[in-house]
């Protein structure tokens, strides 16, 4: 595979990536079993731990996305985020109680709030024209992490059984090398400070209509993305088997971190629009899947499935944005749409929890995959 057109910072910003995802990704399969299982949590509250974590992840990303266009500057908050999250992730493994992995899985996201656009906004100054290939070979460097993580966590539990306290403290050594490269990041030189000259209503008069309708939809969408525990959960429930569970994540981000440069080449040369319309509708056929599937077998397929559709859409919209949007705005741009869509999949987590909890599991799968079917025909539609 060719990465002659991936700059230096690019790699950097990859690699912290991908130690980060590493140390999360041991902790992101677990954290849903060491609440229900070790900590007896419901399902309507581990629905709320995510949602707050999201929502409070979202709101700060809108605010520094657009404040990093403001003084100029995107290294200083990514090296802040990463150093505030690698530092309070595995905190849990001191003190094992529900208010310590609530309050660090926020603070966590509160530190993921902090760097995520600005570090978009940086791959996509250094994305010389191929921000699709450029999103997409970052998206691999993030997910190999997330496939290096369960996998670490695995090896750990079968030595270990239910030691997840043990995980949540082995999950800092990566997050300290994630911290060491974030300080080696640095700016695109040139690019001037100008605070109070910029506004978020500046920018969202000046955006695009394209920007706007993408926006919107991916927001829609998001309602319908529920958080990813809802389906190591529901593998869970089929399998009755923690590893199966885990390996199925594992091979979503295997799949999703092999395709996600080869994909983002693709929607470089034939539109991210295109791209990212088929990965809806791989997203409606995995959760009508999951909706009604009982079979191990079928898990696999699902999960693999799942990772082309992670592929299909993570990276490409930020790739999308990125191209809709001068430099000056696309920490705001792409700030304000992670914002609006983590509040929707906070609410969507709260919603899928307690429907769950209520009328069982299949009812939650079965409305996202209408609505992201709904979502990929009303860009179909829009298109024409």
């Amino acid at each position: 595979m060719n990465f002659k057109n991936i700059s230096r910072q690019v790699i950097l910003l990859g690699l912290v990536s991908l130690f980060t995802d590493f140390s999360s990704e041991m902790l992101y399969p677990i954290a849903p079993l060491f609440l229900t299982v070790t900590l007896g949590v419901s399902m309507s509250l581990v629905g709320l731990i995510e949602g707050i974590a999201e929502i409070t992840a979202g709101f700060l990303k809108g605010y520094f996305g657009h404040l990093s266009d403001r003084i100029g500057k995107r290294s200083i908050f990514i090296t802040t985020g990463y150093g505030i999250s690698g530092i309070v992730k595995s905190i849990p493994g001191l003190i094992p109680v529900m208010p310590v992995v609530f309050f660090s899985r926020v603070t966590d996201r509160i530190g993921k709030g902090i760097r995520t656009a600005p570090r978009d906004a940086l791959l996509a100054a250094n994305a010389g024209g191929n921000t699709g290939a450029v999103f997409g070979f970052h998206r691999g460097m993030d997910t190999l992490g997330a496939v290096a993580g369960p996998v670490a966590a695995l090896i750990l539990l079968y030595f270990f059984p239910a030691r997840y306290t043990l995980i949540y403290l082995v999950a800092f050594i990566p997050s300290i090398a994630a911290i060491g490269f974030a300080f080696a990041v640095k700016d695109v030189k040139g690019r001037s400070s100008s605070v109070g000259k910029k506004s978020y209503g500046l920018f969202l008069r000046s955006a695009p209509l394209e920007y706007k309708k993408l926006v919107f939809l991916v927001t829609l969408f998001s309602f319908a993305n529920s958080s990813d525990v809802f389906l190591i959960l529901k593998s869970k429930l089929i399998t009755r088997s923690d590893f199966t569970a885990i390996m199925g994540y594992v091979l979503y981000n295997g799949i999703y971190a092999l395709f996600s440069y080869p994909i983002g080449i693709v929607s470089d040369r034939f539109g991210k629009r295109n791209v990212f319309i088929g990965g809806l509708l791989i997203f409606s056929v995995v959760y009508a899947g999951f909706a009604v599937n009982q079979s191990t077998l079928m898990i696999w397929l699902l999960f693999g499935l799942y990772g082309i559709y992670a592929a299909s859409t993570e990276g490409v919209t930020k790739a999308w944005v990125s191209d809709l949007v001068n430099d000056e705005f696309r920490g705001s741009a792409i700030g304000f749409l992670t914002m609006l869509s983590s509040l929707a999949v906070m609410s969507g987590s709260v919603f899928t929890g307690i429907l769950w909890d209520n009328l069982g599991s299949v009812l939650p799968f079965i409305i996202s995959s209408v609505i992201s079917l709904f979502v990929g025909i009303l860009l179909v539609f829009m298109k024409r």
